[in-house]
């Protein structure tokens, strides 16, 4: 059995949806037992309850013979860092409580930096509590930017009319599709063919820019000549705080962008066919139109 944390999201639910397509026994994560009611329909056992709960995730891996982990960072929380503190702490002690052997833990490109990573210093200090479990071996997946980040700038291009980021548009950025994560964890869930720590980069089809996404998904939405529009820290900080996010996030995402830009967040080998996946933005903007025509 296989437990999937976060399976109503984007990686956990293709996770748990692709483990019982193969016929694995899978117990599903989630916040709410009705966002997971799809899932026990298809064969899961579900479990509804707080991810900083120990106890609850702790109750839910054991007996797993591997577990898919992640931080599910709340945006709005207004100490972004204490509460990614706080669920990896939980999940660290819930592996450990449960004897769990195999884990799959969502990470980050720029993890093995402790520091000036905003976001991801977070999903560092978690890669350290999991490499101190012992008896665990923990694969631990660094995957780019996501795709499905854009979703987040529909709301922008439709009422501003250009997407607006804290890096240079021109900057190539490695991006990936999360079901290419989710594809890639569900494997080694099964497989389970590492030992002790073991680290995997995941890097998309190829390096990104944001201008050459920006004409992409443009032209899917029929406005050929949308722009990407460098902001500063504070414009950045002061837009996203607009959407609704924290400042505690806000801070913490423009310090990642940074370090994006000074070379802090960079793949550590180069790129390979084990960390190049499949699926082309050319082919995710389709989705992201289809979700632009919903946009209030």
């Amino acid at each position: 059995m296989i437990a999937v944390m976060g399976a109503t999201g984007n990686t956990g639910r293709k996770i748990a949806e692709t483990l019982l397509e193969s016929g694995e026994k899978v117990r599903a994560l989630g916040r709410s037992m009705s966002k997971l009611a799809e899932l026990k329909r298809a064969g899961a056992e579900a479990f509804a309850g707080d991810a900083a709960d120990a106890a609850f995730l702790a109750s839910a891996f054991r007996a797993a013979d591997a577990v898919y982990t992640l931080l599910p960072t709340d945006p709005r929380a207004a100490d972004v860092r204490a509460e990614q503190d706080r669920q990896g702490k939980a999940i660290a002690r819930a592996i450990r409580e449960s004897n769990v052997r195999y884990v799959v833990a969502l990470s980050s490109l720029g993890a093995d930096s402790a520091q000036k990573t905003g976001l991801i210093a977070g999903l560092h200090a978690q890669e350290e509590r999991l490499k101190r479990l012992e008896g665990a071996n923990v694969l631990l997946l660094r995957p780019a930017s996501f795709f499905e980040n854009f979703y987040n700038l529909l709301p922008m291009v439709k009422h501003e009319g250009f997407i607006g980021e804290s890096v240079p548009p021109n900057l190539p950025i490695p991006m990936v599709a999360t079901r290419d994560i989710a594809d890639v964890a569900a494997l080694e869930l099964k497989r389970r063919g590492w030992n002790a720590t073991a680290i995997r980069e995941l890097l998309g089809p190829r390096d990104l820019a944001y201008a050459e996404a920006a004409r992409i998904l443009g032209q899917r939405i029929g406005k050929p000549d949308l722009k990407c529009v460098e902001l500063s820290d504070a414009q950045m900080a002061e837009a996203l705080v607009r959407a609704g996010f924290s400042t505690s996030f806000a801070g913490l995402y423009t310090e990642m962008t940074r370090a994006f830009q000074d070379g802090t967040i960079r793949p550590r080998e180069g790129r390979t066919e084990q960390n190049t996946t499949p699926t082309k933005f050319e082919d995710f903007a389709g989705e992201l139109a289809d979700a632009y025509e919903s946009v209030p």
